[in-house]
């Protein structure tokens, strides 16, 4: 056989007996001598194997070196590993979508992180938390809604009817009191009359807060890895927690006013001992302020607790824990993007019930009620009119308000328990920040808990 330089062996050659143009084929050649090596045949010819090396594996004519064999792939994260090619950047794992690598910084710069939802699984900034809570109630409207918009209605109701009951009890009386014809037991009565109806708005706006509350947060953990909600699958996931919701809600008021009053402590205190009257107005300007600012504090820190409570499947105190670790260390940001909140869905509602308080107004004054001793008298229709700016603006600034909340747990949970591992497994995102077959769970996170999103 024919081992001159230049040729590797691609497989199994014909021998020297089986090629054409052997002695045997040849006649008038003497079939013992050695007759010069054929050229090579032309690739494709059925006598040569079909296997042949990848091209750049021959080797140089002349060195009598053997071919190299292919450098095997190097190992890589991610969603598979493949060898860098020349002219490619170093990437070591297939290719994420944006031409990034999931879990790795690329040399131009930190590539997308994946977003399934309406938020990208990473730290979040004050812009993305807002625009991920505008996204929600604009993407998922047919899920929000109806259920703001159902929640509005019978917590405006119950304000409008306290509101129109409580004015005509206290004209009345007004009256009654004008004419020195009033009864003692007639005060006593409208003012009861009057407590009641407000503990009965109070009551019906406390439990529709917590409804819209605990199935907003339902809806926005499932969009946040983009899967669609109703309002049915929201009510189902909701329902079992919605007691010890409006528990914790509770419990969180009861403890704000209890603070609060502790500030006024050392004014009566001081008023009961004979204080002179500006001794006790600044105590109770200073200790109120003193009460009001251990609240803030406190209710920062238990912010997070109804997310926790809703999305962890938590216990009410369990909760308050919880939230207070969350908040830990980033007290200030919370408390900064929670006030923005605020002060943007408040100038929402400014905007949205300035035309109709105008309307109101106006007509008001077409009926009579205007006056310019009295003002405006709030009659049945000024409260009707008030009542439906009052329902358009909570329709639209409830579940903003709500989706800012989840956001921040979902975002202090990235932060510390690395969420965005369990929340990628659950958007269906393999592998993702991890070796195959790696979906670590959160530090700290409930191993029984299923990941917030409904999944």
């Amino acid at each position: 056989m024919n081992d001159s330089p230049g040729w590797a062996k691609p497989g199994s050659s014909p021998s020297d007996d089986e090629r054409p143009g052997t002695p045997a084929d040849r006649p008038g050649t003497d079939g013992g001598a050695q007759q010069p090596t054929p050229p090579a045949q032309p690739a494709g010819d059925p006598k040569w194997s079909a296997e042949q090396p990848p091209p750049g594996q021959w080797s140089n004519p002349g060195t009598g070196q053997a071919p190299q064999p292919p450098a095997p792939p190097q190992p890589g994260t991610g969603w598979g590993a493949y060898p860098q090619q020349p002219g490619q950047a170093p990437h070591g794992g297939q290719q994420a979508p944006y031409g990034g690598q999931w879990g790795q910084q690329s040399p131009w710069g930190k590539p997308p992180a994946a977003k399934p939802g309406v938020i990208p699984l990473r730290p979040l900034g004050l812009g993305e938390i807002l625009d991920g809570a505008v996204a929600t109630l604009r993407t998922h409207a047919r899920s929000v809604l109806p259920i703001s918009f159902t929640v509005a209605i019978f917590a405006v109701l119950a304000i409008t009817l306290l509101q129109g009951f409580a004015f005509d009890r206290l004209n009345e009386l007004d009256g009654s009191l004008d004419s020195n014809t009033a009864d003692p037991d007639d005060v006593v009565s409208a003012l009861s009359g009057t407590l009641v109806a407000g503990a009965g708005a109070l009551v019906i706006t406390f439990f529709c807060t917590i409804v819209a509350t605990a199935m907003l947060t339902m809806i926005y953990s499932r969009a946040v890895l983009g899967r669609p909600s109703s309002v049915g699958d929201a009510w189902r996931e909701s329902r079992p927690q919605l007691l010890r919701l409006a528990g914790l809600t509770a419990l969180v008021a009861l403890g704000g006013i209890v603070i609060i009053a502790v500030g006024f402590v050392p004014a009566v205190i001081a008023g009961v001992a004979g204080m002179g009257a500006g001794g006790v107005l600044a105590l109770a300007i200073v200790g109120g302020l003193a009460g009001f600012a251990v609240w803030v504090w406190l209710y920062v820190r238990v912010s997070l607790s109804p997310s926790v409570l809703m999305l962890e499947r938590s216990t009410v105190l369990r909760s308050l824990s919880r939230s207070d670790k969350l908040v830990r260390g980033s007290w200030w940001r919370i408390l900064g993007i929670t006030l923005l909140a605020g002060l943007i869905a408040g100038a929402v509602e400014f905007v949205i019930g300035l035309p109709f308080n105008v309307v109101a107004l106006i007509s008001e004054g077409v009926s009579g009620g205007f006056s310019a001793d009295s003002g405006v008298a709030m009659s049945w229709t000024y409260l009707t009119i008030i009542g439906i700016g009052s329902v358009v603006a909570m329709t639209i600034t409830l579940p903003f308000k709500a989706g800012v909340s989840v956001l921040l747990y979902v975002d202090q949970r990235i932060r510390r328990e690395a969420l965005d591992l369990e929340l990628a497994r659950a958007a269906g995102l393999e592998n993702y920040g991890g070796a195959p077959g790696s979906t670590p769970d959160a530090p700290g996170a409930p191993g029984t808990t299923p990941p917030p999103a409904g999944s």
